[in-house]
């Protein structure tokens, strides 16, 4: 049986119709940070057990990006929300 994840627009979708592209954290630097700031960004990532957050692009269906959280050593995912909602609630005081 296929992984399905369940994408807040779409409904219980398989995983094949999703691209991971990457961590939601570190943010990208300031483009006049220092080259140690940009050394971290690119090259020194964590490598987390557990609940990790990133973001996905539904590439085969609403083609919505998302804030999917899993965890890295089963791959169960944990929630799936889209990236807009994620950001304005990140931002809410």
């Amino acid at each position: 049986m296929a992984s399905l994840i369940s994408c807040p627009h779409c409904g219980a979708r398989p995983k094949e119709e999703f691209t991971i592209k990457g961590a939601v954290l570190p943010r990208r630097p300031d483009a006049g940070a220092g080259s140690e700031a940009w050394m971290d960004y690119v090259y020194r990532r964590d490598n987390p057990r557990g609940a990790y957050r990133e973001y996905w692009h539904h590439t085969s269906g609403c083609r919505r990006w998302l804030v999917v959280t899993r965890d890295t050593a089963s791959h169960e995912v944990a929630a799936c929300q889209d990236a807009a909602l994620a950001k304005r609630a990140e931002a809410q005081p």
